[in-house]
């Protein structure tokens, strides 16, 4: 397969939308709110003025299957897009994946296989219309233009930017100046990135505040193609539940997408009071009210995420089944995972079998720890020596693991 196109309606977008009653000064107030950077507002002005729908681009390379909620800030802004009426484009980089994005990396990254990308590329485009309008989607895959180029091709691509130019990355700086290595193929990103600006002829390309120099790029050879450059539009990157380094999967500080109710909602009442604003404003586009408790204010953010990713009324019962387990302390009528001990009685084994039952797995040392800090519980009584043993008769009790963590023996 070299490449291919899903296009999901018109091209041409409903003309009946927020943007015929909103003056282009409006339109811009709206688009530039919750920017790190627009490269320029002036720019962008004078591209709303033109009274066309503007393609507004956004690349994404397919290099995990699933989302999680720092992808959505940069898919909400391409969403404002969408409901003024203006033509999404989403790019998936199955081309590109396969060389993998430098930005903000010490190191090179492992090359994916091309199924692995493909394979990819569903799950992350079901999970991005959780966000985005199908309806108002052109998806194009960078492959169909990639995949046919010839080495001749390539070298002219490449005749279009300078070493200079690669090596003021700030990524790449960084590794030389350490003395590890930059491989050739990796200052190949930013100029395949920027080429797929002047292939779907993007007015707006945006990214994370990582992505700078590669939409940059993109700007400068549509300028050079005698294409009119494309604005730069930056978000902030959103912080991971530990508050400190950005969100993402292999930190498991992340929160995903496609994730159980229950599971998200309960990791986002575990952020700190400090990263509930910025939480506010990156996943909601709204100011969080500072007068209010800091408690009511996270069980609020936290149903209003779940309702966004699933429904309402699943919102509305994760926070009422966390209340149950937590604030009410009345595990005895919560919905919990069953954990069948069979003939094991050991405390520490018991845990281990427990975590199991929720998907995760525990060091014994860990286990230990957590049952002589008093967070082990049976029926609510602690359980303080991780070499006792439970009663027989375990059947239908609740057992406590920690403090967000718990299951129905059977």
């Amino acid at each position: 397969m070299v490449g291919k196109r899903w296009i999901f309606g018109s091209q041409g977008v409903d003309f009946r939308d927020a943007r015929g009653s909103m003056s282009p000064e409006d339109q811009l107030a709206v688009l530039t709110r919750g920017t790190a950077q627009v490269l320029s507002e002036k720019e962008l002005l004078e591209k709303l003025k033109l009274g066309r729908p503007l393609r507004a681009k956004l690349g994404v390379d397919p290099t995990a299957p699933d989302l999680h909620l720092g992808h959505t800030v940069v898919l909400e802004k391409l969403r404002q897009f969408q409901e003024l009426g203006h033509q999404a484009v989403l790019i998936i980089g199955d081309f590109t994946a396969q060389i993998g994005d430098p930005s903000g990396r010490s190191k090179t990254r492992p090359p994916l296989e091309r199924e692995e990308i493909l394979a990819n590329a569903e799950t992350y485009t079901a999970q991005a219309f959780k966000i985005l309008d199908k309806g108002k989607t052109e998806v194009v895959f960078n492959g169909e233009w990639f995949n046919k180029m010839s080495f001749v091709d390539v070298i002219r691509l490449n005749s279009k930017v300078t070493m200079q130019q690669m090596l003021q990355r700030e990524d790449f700086k960084n590794r030389i100046a350490k003395n590890q290595e930059v491989r050739l193929h990796e200052i190949q990103y930013p100029i395949v990135q920027g080429w797929d600006s002047v292939e779907v002829r993007a007015d707006v390309e945006m990214g994370g505040t990582d992505q700078l120099f590669n939409i940059l790029v993109g700007r400068d050879l549509q300028k050079e193609q005698g294409q009119p450059g494309q604005v730069v539009m930056t978000l902030p990157i959103l912080e991971g539940l530990d508050g400190v380094q950005k969100m993402s999967k292999s930190l498991d500080n992340y929160v995903g997408v496609a994730e159980e109710p229950g599971e998200m909602y309960g990791k986002l009442m575990s952020i700190s009071d400090a990263l509930m604003g910025r939480y506010y404003t990156l996943l909601l586009g709204e100011a969080m009210d500072e007068g209010a408790h800091p408690m009511e204010l996270k069980k609020s953010l936290a149903e209003r995420v779940v309702s966004r990713y699933h429904d309402e009324a699943t919102g509305a019962a994760a926070r009422a089944d966390w209340d149950t387990r937590f604030s009410k302390k009345d595990l005895s009528a919560a919905d919990l995972p069953a954990c069948d001990l069979g003939q094991e009685r050991r405390v520490i084994a018991s845990a281990a079998l427990g975590y199991a039952a929720v998907g995760e797995k525990r060091s014994n040392g860990d286990i230990r720890r957590l049952v002589q800090q008093g967070s082990v519980q049976l029926d609510g009584e602690k359980l303080s020596d991780p070499k006792a043993e439970l009663p027989a008769d375990v059947s239908g009790k609740v057992l406590r693991l920690d403090k967000k963590r718990s299951v129905r023996l059977v």
